[in-house]
């Protein structure tokens, strides 16, 4: 049998420019001492990615310089501008030929969310037909998991800040929801305000 590692890659979006923090790109602010980009790779691998995939935009080559990011496959997004849809799109065209089988996609404005909410959604992979997401009573959030079957329509249907919504929504009855408000919390970090949520 396949190990489900090696299966399902993970994908993080650290492409935003923190247009509402001042124009500070998100996968720079600082989080523990470090880069919060490198906080949000650690918890994929602590969770059980272990390929991580890491879609950058806003200020790339600081973001290169200043964050530990070895043993990640780097994907640059140019129109990181466009929003998380053109991340998205980004990210699943560098898995293509990976040889994985789904994609765990999660956020690097969500320092809340750690390695138990991601081994939670990586555990509902099923195969390359799965669509999983991380629930908060109820309501769908990230990390979300996407078999790769799905990639090609989520591809079709990602723009601006939407990401896979629509998909997701057009395809809701299929859609594994994973408990997680009781290990994680769900909060961005977008404003000045969210600050006090980074140590």
């Amino acid at each position: 049998m396949t190990d489900i590692k090696d299966e399902v890659a993970g994908l993080l979006l650290a492409a935003g420019g923190g247009r509402r923090l001042g124009g500070r790109p998100k996968a720079l602010l600082p989080h523990r001492g470090r880069p919060l980009v490198e906080h949000a790779i650690g918890v994929l691998r602590a969770g059980g990615c272990a390929r991580v995939h890491v879609v950058l935009g806003a200020r790339a080559e600081d973001v290169r310089d200043q964050a530990s990011l070895a043993g990640c496959v780097l994907v640059d997004n140019p129109r990181w501008e466009e929003g998380m849809g053109s991340s998205l799109r980004a990210g699943l065209d560098s898995l293509a030929d990976s040889g994985a089988r789904a994609a765990l996609v999660s956020l690097v404005d969500q320092p809340g969310i750690g390695r138990e909410a991601v081994a939670r959604v990586l555990a509902a992979y099923d195969s390359p037909l799965t669509l999983a997401a991380a629930a908060y009573e109820g309501e769908r959030g990230h990390p979300v998991l996407f078999g790769a079957g799905h990639w090609a329509g989520i591809a079709a249907t990602a723009t601006g800040d939407r990401g896979a919504r629509a998909y997701l929504r057009a395809h809701e009855d299929t859609v594994t929801l994973v408990e997680c408000g009781d290990v994680a919390k769900a909060y961005d970090i977008d404003t000045e305000a969210d600050l006090i949520h980074l140590e």
